[in-house]
């Protein structure tokens, strides 16, 4: 597939290091010469140096023979005349990347179809999301949902006071046999595995688990885990992330937002009806503690810098606070957030990412998640009429070994399949799939 990307910041650089491992054939655009030069030193990407929103310059990066133009540079005026621009010269299927939510409404989105941008995304919005579903279930870490929440796959830790400590995977059903699940994956320190039936757990270990999402609540006690209602809530940063999540939340929540700047305190209050404003260092342990930070049942971090955001976390649940979330945007911490004391950590190229990927997969995919700290993916696939796999069960699909079927959408109902239930046309199929299994997944089904 031939992509051309606008914009080599963290969102381009990050789609385009993905993509590369995909053996995808990768144009990327930037103003910035210097940043390319350490892209092209990094990866195996051809670049261009200028305006995306240039017709010469499109032309130079062959945009009318890409199947995918994506526009992720810091200028949203940019994204939507570049992307409007690559269409009119033969580009397949064109994404912007706004900051403007007004822009997301259905009326906005199907003007922008008309003028050629067949997708819009907001990281910011697809961050304020995660963090809305994350708060609603605050005993786990993570939780996916596929087919409108049909299945749900769920993280959480192992901590002192899990029963499920030296259990195995099928110890955790016998409570209640009558709720289906599947073990999908388990992090063990910087080690990912796929998890058995007879895999023994044990502490600190990260357990991904795939269920319907309508027996989640009657699942969630067989987990071992505290379960508290989420109140009051504490939110850091000047970002404009945390300017959004503050107003998806203060409706449901009682919340108290702490930014250092005066000046963008007094422009945030005009959006902001039911959440209380203060400015300070949120860096300060003194200033948090002044603020009632130990009363708090979830301490939310979104300043701009990363390690700001996991130290006053790690604060934070020092401090007894239920539920705590951090925003990064360095890999490596990524791939350490389940070991180093924080619930949760996101990170917005990570997000977008799963948004865009599924305009990248050979296969028909509907949707795809990458779990927090897990080099692995959870991808939908959608089992067509020219698929040879239908009529085969599952046991017989020979899946490599790194992988698992996490679970089946048949008739808008979900299933957790065992290993004799037979695929049929039209079925979607929830797989997780380690790095080296990805590619030969794809080619069974696609």
């Amino acid at each position: 597939m031939k992509i051309v990307i606008a914009g080599a910041g963290s969102v381009g650089y990050h789609l385009s290091k993905l993509l590369c491992i995909e053996n995808q054939d990768i144009t990327l655009i930037d103003k910035n010469e210097k940043v390319l030069e350490g892209v092209q030193s990094a990866l195996d990407v051809m670049t261009v140096c200028g305006n995306a929103c240039s017709s010469e310059l499109l032309k130079e990066s062959q945009v009318g023979e890409a199947d995918l133009f994506i526009a992720v540079t810091t200028s949203e005026e940019t994204n939507l005349l570049s992307a409007i621009l690559a269409k009119q010269k033969g580009a397949k299927t064109t994404i912007a990347r706004v900051t403007n939510d007004d822009f997301l409404s259905s009326t906005q989105k199907a003007y922008f179809k008309q003028i050629g941008i067949d997708k819009i995304f907001s990281p910011n919005k697809l961050a304020v999301n995660e963090i809305t579903r994350l708060l609603k279930r605050a005993s786990l870490t993570d939780i996916f949902d596929f087919e409108n929440g049909e299945i749900s796959v769920v993280g959480f830790t192992l901590d002192n006071n899990s029963n499920l400590v030296n259990k195995t995977i099928a110890d955790i059903g016998k409570k209640d046999p009558s709720i289906d699940y599947r073990g999908v994956a388990l992090l063990r320190g910087h080690k990912t595995l796929i998890p058995r039936r007879n895999t023994k757990l044990l502490k600190a270990d990260h357990l991904y688990l795939s269920l319907k999402s309508k027996n989640l609540d009657n699942f969630l006690p067989m987990l071992g885990k505290e379960t508290k209602p989420i109140n009051n809530v504490m939110i850091i940063g000047d970002s404009l992330l945390a300017l959004n999540t503050a107003k998806a939340l203060q409706e449901s929540y009682s919340v108290k937002l702490i930014l250092t700047s005066e000046d963008i305190a007094n422009q945030y209050l005009d959006e902001l009806d039911n959440t209380l404003v203060i400015v300070g260092d949120p860096s300060s342990k003194d200033l948090l503690e002044e603020e009632g930070m130990n009363n708090m049942d979830a301490f939310i971090a979104l300043t701009v810098n990363s390690e700001v955001n996991i130290l006053s976390s790690l604060l934070a649940e020092e401090s007894g606070v239920y539920k705590t979330i951090a925003k990064v945007d360095n890999d490596v911490y990524t791939h350490i957030s389940q070991n180093i004391g924080i619930d949760t950590l996101i990170n917005k190229k990570i997000i977008a990412a799963n948004n865009i990927f599924r305009y990248v997969r050979k296969g028909t995919v509907e949707a795809i998640a990458t779990l927090h700290g897990v080099d692995a993916e959870i991808i939908e696939f959608q089992i067509s009429d020219s698929n040879k796999k239908t009529h085969c069960p599952i046991g017989d699909l020979k899946l490599p070994k790194s992988s698992i079927v996490a679970g089946v959408i048949r008739d808008e109902e979900g299933i957790i399949p065992n290993g004799d239930f037979v695929l049929t046309v039209n079925d979607k199929l929830i797989v997780f799939a380690l790095p080296d299994s990805i590619n030969k997944i794809e080619e069974i089904f696609k």
